[in-house]
């Protein structure tokens, strides 16, 4: 391989010639050889939308020129359309600021923007990382607003349309299956009954839940902290740059964002963010315990509940031939189990606010954005490999139901609470049906039973 020298402040390093990085870059490689995660593609999309904006408010505001400006924004256009991906291979393990990462956008905007102008980036320096393409900005408040930009386009256009299809798909389950009772559970026991239908829409309704939840979490990550710098006092930074900014990134994100009224707190407190993960992870909870509802109730298909049929996508075993596993319920389950997982470390990463500056940023920022694509991907996963294929088993469900001895549950008024738990008792001791209890104990005739008992009209409320 060839290299070139670049310089920084702490001396000259040794980098890949046809690298768009420079020195700083390059450093961070050496120091932080930790682990294979790497900072995440929407992270690096969003410091370019906001190092775009900030060309463009700069230039606005008289402090950068003409020329540099739409070098620089031609760069970062070329960035937005993956143009480099490689050019970001920066450890999400470095400083707990992002400073290495804001300095390797810097460094790659800078060495672009100069081809741009058609002039060799290894040998002039028309476009400085830090004079021009960092200019009024500090690593401290650039990569929490690029957290934030990051966040809500990620959640807005890949989380929420995940959680609607798989709430659509759900609703239609609703509607056909609004007619096939079953036998409700409670503490895995048998309790009364049920529609199918009815049992889908506490799911959707759920998911409704979730989505109200995770919308409303995001008006609080649309507060951006550009304009705060270094401290949160805006030092170097035009008093207009944080409004300005923020507009324009709207502009180019078609999404609302604001410049946040206290940077003090924009930089050192992470709250949002703690507050956007602890709605995913109530999606996640939902999610596993739909997932769990599925499989429990496809479990068989001879000698389990079997009251509904799941899509057989793959074999599900190397040594029993023709088995099916519930594998796109178990997939979304491990899911859910790494979206706690991970709130809990973004729970504690944010309490680390020491002073003017949380310096665990790149955790936050890479764990929110690894739930917010699996939960994405999951949903996406389950709803069509799965949901869009539940199918019910009617001859299990009729069995059940009518093998259940909570129908019992129709007679509390007829015959009182007592009486009805002696035909239950009866019923279950002697392997018999409710019908057969009842009349056996003089409690009730056989058309009293047909009468009272009917598992449909136990389906709703009666006056």
């Amino acid at each position: 391989m060839e290299y070139r020298i670049e310089k920084d402040t702490m001396g000259e390093m040794q980098v890949p010639a046809s690298s768009l990085w420079a020195a700083q870059t390059q450093r961070s490689l050496k120091n932080f050889k930790i682990g294979t995660e790497k900072m995440p593609q929407e992270l690096i999309k969003a410091f370019a939308i906001l190092k775009r904006s900030l060309a463009v408010v700069n230039c606005k505001l008289g402090k950068l020129d003409e020329g540099k400006k739409n070098a620089i924004t031609q760069a970062c256009d070329d960035i937005l359309a993956d143009k480099y991906p490689n050019e970001f291979p920066l450890s999400v393990w470095q400083t707990g600021s992002g400073t290495q990462t804001n300095m390797n956008m810097n460094e790659v905007i800078a060495n672009r923007a100069i081809q741009v102008l058609g002039e060799d980036y290894t040998k002039v320096k028309t476009i400085h990382p830090n004079d021009h393409v960092n200019m009024s900005q500090s690593s401290n408040d650039t990569f929490p607003t690029a957290m934030h930009v990051a966040a809500v386009i990620d959640i807005e256009d890949r989380l929420l349309p995940s959680i609607q299809k798989l709430r659509d798909v759900l609703q239609k389950k609703v509607e056909e299956f609004s007619d096939i009772v079953k036998i409700g559970r409670t503490h895995l026991q048998d309790a009364t009954p049920l529609t199918l239908g009815q049992e889908f829409s506490g799911y959707v309704a759920m998911l409704d839940t979730n989505m109200r939840q995770v919308k409303e979490s995001l008006e609080h990550i649309r507060d951006l902290a550009i304009g705060g710098t270094a401290v949160g006092t805006g030092l170097n930074a035009h008093p207009k740059l944080s409004e300005m900014v923020a507009e324009e990134i709207s502009n180019v994100t078609g999404k609302k964002f604001n410049s946040a009224p206290n940077k003090f707190q924009a930089l050192t407190s992470h709250d949002a963010i703690t507050y956007v993960s602890g709605a995913q992870k109530a999606l996640a909870a939902n999610l596993m315990k739909i997932a769990n509802d599925v499989r429990w109730l496809a479990s068989g298909p001879r000698c389990g509940i079997g009251e509904i049929a799941i899509p057989a996508n793959e074999p599900g075993s190397s040594i029993m031939p023709g088995k099916v596993n519930p594998t796109q319920a178990e997939a979304i389950t491990m899911v859910a189990c790494q979206v706690f997982g991970n709130d809990a470390t973004i729970g504690f990463a944010a309490s680390q606010g020491n002073f003017e500056l949380n310096v665990f940023k790149p955790v936050i920022i890479y764990n929110l954005l690894q739930s917010t694509r699996l939960l994405s991907d999951a949903m996406v996963s389950f709803c069509d490999n799965c949901a869009v294929g539940i199918e019910p088993v009617k001859e299990n469900l009729d069995r059940n139901l009518n093998d259940s001895l909570m129908l019992v549950t129709a007679l509390n008024p007829h015959i009182g609470y007592e009486n009805a738990a002696k035909i239950a008792k009866t019923a279950f001791n002697d392997n018999s049906t409710l019908k057969e209890a009842a009349i056996k104990l003089e409690l009730l005739t056989a058309e009293q039973f047909e009468e009272y008992v009917k598992p449909h009209e136990m389906t709703s409320p009666k006056e």
